[in-house]
């Protein structure tokens, strides 16, 4: 079993920045391309960024690239998300993922049909 505990979140202004971790433990967790999605208000869960097991690949959804950077401690199992440049609509709860195949990542199925998940962490982005 693995397990994914999200850090970082809270309130900022706009045009801030903040910096979320996941803490993953588990069985072979090193081997698990892991990523970050989002859900606001209203809306449907939304892919963020993931990075491959061994960091060699990134994605990012178009709302977020420039802006966010996702990377991987090996060593301390942990994904970061550093945001910059936020803005109120970034306002969500960010969640953890992480899956065997980063394919499944990004994909529409994600939110159904990947394997882990976090709680979530709450950012708040104000104007």
């Amino acid at each position: 079993q693995v397990q994914l505990v999200e850090s970082g979140g809270g309130l900022v202004q706009a045009g801030g920045s903040l910096r979320l971790a996941c803490a993953a433990s588990g069985r072979s967790v090193s081997a698990l391309a892991m990523g970050w999605f989002r859900l606001a208000p209203g809306k449907e869960r939304e892919f963020v960024a993931a990075v491959s097991w061994n960091a060699g690949s990134t994605r990012y959804a178009d709302s977020v690239k420039g802006r966010f950077t996702i990377s991987r401690d090996k060593a301390k199992n942990t994904v970061y998300l550093q945001m910059n440049s936020l803005k109120p609509e970034d306002t969500a709860v960010y969640y953890c993922v992480a899956d065997s195949f980063m394919t499944q990542l990004y994909g529409s199925t994600c939110p159904r049909s990947c394997d882990y998940w976090g709680q979530g962490t709450q950012v708040t982005v104000s104007s």
